[in-house]
Formats: C-alpha cells, sequence, structure tokens
C-alpha cells in the first residue's frame, strides 16, 4: 500500500527556517516523479515544487524560488522541503505527493505557521 507521510511543520517566526520531511512506503521514489504542494487557508492548493524520477528538480514556483529547496535520500525513501527565509505568506499545509491534479497521491500533510 502506498502510503506518503510528512513531518517537520511548526511555527516559525518570519525570517526563519524549516526543513520538512516526507517519508515514503510502498513505492520507491527514484520511480516516480514527486512534487511538494501547499494550501494556505482560504486558498487553492499550490504545486511549488517537482522533482523527476531521476532526482533533478524540473520546476520551482517563483513564489518559493531562491528560498525553497527540494531533496531526497533514496536509501530512506524520504523527501525533504528546506524552507529558509520564511514570510507571513508561507503559512499553510504542506503536502508531498506522488504526481499532480486530481490523479495525485498525497499525505496529511503537515502544517507551517509563520508569525511573529
Amino acid at each position: 500500500q502506498a502510503d506518503l507521510a510528512e513531518s517537520g511543520g511548526d511555527l516559525v517566526q518570519p525570517g526563519g527556517s524549516l526543513r520538512l520531511s516526507c517519508v515514503v512506503s510502498g513505492f520507491s521514489i527514484s520511480d516516480w516523479g514527486m512534487n511538494w504542494a501547499r494550501q494556505a487557508p482560504g486558498k487553492g492548493l499550490e504545486w511549488i515544487l517537482a522533482m523527476n524520477s531521476d532526482g533533478r528538480v524540473s520546476y520551482t514556483a517563483a513564489s518559493v524560488r531562491g528560498r525553497f529547496t527540494f531533496s531526497r535520500d533514496t536509501a530512506k525513501n524520504t523527501l525533504y522541503l528546506q524552507m529558509n527565509a520564511l514570510q507571513p505568506e508561507d503559512t499553510a499545509r504542506y503536502y508531498c505527493a506522488r504526481g499532480t491534479g486530481n490523479a495525485a497521491l498525497r499525505g496529511p500533510g503537515t502544517q507551517v505557521t509563520v508569525a511573529s
């Protein structure tokens, strides 16, 4: 059974950093394109980063470019989202996903709140 579990969300002050993790089970992240998305209160889902099966980052949303980094550890079958220079507008629930759109398989998400 395929499963994704995000962790690492927290309350952080503006300008701070967080690293989110996504532990994947039931399939290999080396075989699939993987993504990070977020949903802010009252807004739709925003796809922010995409990684090809070969580990190359293929998409970075303008809203996070230069601040967020997508990486993975294939030995641990785990994805990471390093977030720096966080701003209040980054407040959202963050999800890792296999695929995108309506067919995407997502985890339950982890909450990131940026506030002073």
